[in-house]
């Protein structure tokens, strides 16, 4: 390569390890997620936040929440992210999808965290094209005709286009207008799809005569209203999501192959945090698993993860270390030659060593702190839940142990006083983690 790399990093919503064909998933179809890896690696063991906000703030600054975590919904105004750093480091830089990371809360719930996080315009890409940039009673659809704020002004060219295609065309604009420029790019695709309401696609049969009820609830004063105003989303329309979401990725992996340019750019592909509760997929045609989104076991966190960059990363290889959300910023700085700022906390790991090939120096143990602070959905009482896992054993602060080789589901909790020789021996080589994260 005559410059640094490309990155694109594109993120699902709301979906599992156990979704993707590639994962051994076999109750949709995803042949574009899928010939990633079988052009690139794929990762058996990659694992993030149970909940969307926590997941985004730890993979965009490469922290662990409690250095960071302002409220679900919320980034502190001033966060230093990957936009700033990759601007700031002579990239063209683009996010073109969700933000949700200003203002979160409706006029009656809790007004002081209104308006508290930051504002996608200080954001430090030089360009974006988002849903949900500011207040979320004015979010408006997602999908269908959605609502799009696209450098300063909101657009008004959306009715009964599809947001993902709409986030989609950006990207291929802007990589169109600046594929020849010497500055790489850096492109950001945290999707909209597949989250909640579950919804019909243009593929779907239904798409022409769905009118989106979250048009019909703008200006909404409080959760109520909302609530009101919204509608029975059907699961069976996250079939549809899906394999339309990875027809729309297909189309963006196309462009790049096309205009020569997938050699020169890391594509990063990962979901943001498991599937919903009541979204059960099969795997390889006999086991059912049902969505965990905001539990910590591995049906909320275990997500895939594929990258691809032809001559560099090995094809069709399976990579079994474990990888964790605040690993991504580390591994795309060295990708990029990039150091970080003097000062700058970094707690992730870099794993782009085994990207392209090579041992590199991986994990022992995985940490999460978790903060699922929501209030809309009642969960004032859990400040914080601590937990740290390796490949087999998870142990939570509070003390309860889990073989996940015997007890996936952690249904069975293993106290000190109960532990064998080896549980003993597990204990005491993850729990000295916790006193290690402070502040």
């Amino acid at each position: 390569m005559s410059k640094q790399p490309n990155i694109v990093l594109i993120m699902s919503d709301d979906l599992g390890y156990e979704v993707i064909g590639a994962n051994g998933g076999s109750s949709y179809k995803t042949p574009s997620i899928d010939s990633m890896a079988q052009q690139g690696m794929r990762f058996e063991n990659a694992h993030v936040m149970p909940l969307c906000t926590p997941t985004r703030l730890s993979m965009m600054t490469g922290k662990y929440n409690f250095r960071n975590y302002l409220g679900f919904g919320l980034i502190r105004p001033d966060e230093v992210t990957f936009g700033h750093l990759l601007t700031d480091a002579g990239y063209n830089t683009c996010i073109s999808g969700k933000w949700q990371l200003y203002s979160y809360n409706p006029p009656d719930q809790h007004p002081e965290e209104r308006s508290s996080g930051q504002k996608i315009e200080d954001a430090g890409f030089d360009e974006f094209c988002v849903w949900h940039p500011h207040h979320t009673e004015e979010k408006g659809s997602r999908y269908k005709s959605p609502v799009i704020y696209e450098n300063g002004e909101f657009r008004t060219d959306t009715k009964d286009k599809y947001g993902e295609d709409i986030f989609c065309d950006y990207i291929i604009d802007f990589l169109e207008r600046k594929k020849d420029d010497e500055k790489p790019f850096f492109v950001y695709w945290p999707m909209a799809a597949t989250h909640k309401p579950h919804e019909p696609t243009p593929d779907s049969p239904e798409w022409d005569s769905f009118d989106p009820p979250s048009n019909r609830s703008i200006g909404a004063k409080t959760w109520a209203d909302l609530e009101d105003a919204s509608w029975e989303d059907d699961p069976k329309f996250y079939r549809d999501m899906v394999e339309y979401h990875d027809k729309v990725i297909g189309r963006l992996l196309n462009y790049l192959e096309n205009q020569g340019l997938q050699e020169d750019t890391l594509v990063i592909y990962l979901g943001d945090n498991g599937s919903p509760a009541d979204v059960c997929s099969m795997m390889h045609q006999h086991n059912e698993i049902c969505g965990g989104k905001g539990k910590t076991s591995d049906r909320g966190t275990h997500v895939p993860l594929i990258c691809l960059m032809p001559g560099t990363i090995p094809s069709n290889t399976v990579q079994t270390d474990l990888i964790e959300a605040t690993d991504f910023l580390p591994t795309i700085f060295e990708a990029a030659g990039l150091n970080f700022p003097e000062g700058y906390i970094i707690d992730g790991r870099s794993f782009y060593p085994q990207l392209k090939g090579e041992k590199g120096n991986p994990r022992d143990w995985m940490f999460f702190h978790f903060e699922p602070m929501n209030r809309r959905h009642g969960l004032n009482d859990l400040r914080q839940i601590r937990f740290i896992r390796d490949h087999r054993w998870k142990l939570y602060e509070t003390g309860e142990l889990y073989d996940l080789e015997a007890d996936w589901d952690e249904d069975i909790p293993i106290y000190e006083v109960e532990d064998s020789k080896s549980q003993s021996e597990a204990r005491n080589r993850l729990n000295p983690v916790f006193s290690q994260m402070t502040n």
